[in-house]
């Protein structure tokens, strides 16, 4: 029987700045033929804006937006174990977007 581990980082519990979004990556690996279910699951959750299936070392990259740490390690550490099909992660957590886009206004619609 082979067990999902994660390995997030710890992370410290407290909000953001307001307007800041706390953002991670986690690359995952599913059982043979379970990737499109996985993926659709994931995509279900409050926090996951986008699963991407890739080529590669992993088979998943999910990306990862919300409002305080606390919510990051109950979406990583919980909700995301609870997936049945994946088999392993790993969690990178964002410090700084660098990017031409305008993240920040187009995830922050409707959420005044």
């Amino acid at each position: 029987m082979y067990v999902a581990h994660t390995n997030a980082y710890l992370i410290s519990p407290h909000k953001t700045r307001p307007g800041n979004m706390v953002t991670a990556i986690v690359l995952l690996d599913t059982k043979r033929g379970k990737v499109n279910e996985v993926a659709d699951a994931l995509a279900a959750l409050d926090g996951i804006t986008e699963v991407h299936s890739v080529a590669g070392r992993v088979d998943l990259v999910a990306m990862l937006r919300v409002d305080e740490n606390e919510a990051l390690a109950d979406l990583v550490t919980n909700e995301i174990r609870q997936v049945d099909g994946i088999t392993d992660t790993e969690t990178l957590i964002g410090f700084r977007v660098h990017s031409s886009h305008d993240l920040e206004n187009m995830f922050g619609v409707g959420m005044d």
